[in-house]
């Protein structure tokens, strides 16, 4: 298996940090990214570990969806590869991940 991130899910990881940076430490902020970065690494030995994400199922692409913190990690299993689509703060609406 491989695990690819999409501009997408890089993008939102980063807009993330960036609403929580003035908040915290710059080393809590490493710290977060690094537990969010290490728990999607954990789909490598269990790509279907994470539930379902309900609030995709309209979509019918199988997407899923790992916890931690306040952070959902939204990704799909295809074929070998596993596509990280979206990080987002559960803290949101949501409905913006509709999209």
């Amino acid at each position: 298996m491989k695990l690819v991130y999409t501009e997408q899910a890089l993008a939102s990881l980063e807009e993330a940090l960036e609403f929580i940076a003035t908040k915290i430490s710059h080393e809590k902020l490493i710290e977060i990214r690094d537990r969010i970065l290490d728990k999607a690494d954990t789909l490598l030995l269990q790509p279907f570990n994470g539930q379902k994400e309900p609030f995709l199922e309209h979509l019918g692409l199988g997407h899923r969806r790992l916890v931690e913190s306040h952070y959902k990690i939204i990704y799909r299993v295809v074929g070998e590869y596993i596509y990280v689509t979206d990080i987002f703060d559960s803290r949101q609406d949501p409905d913006k991940m509709k999209g």
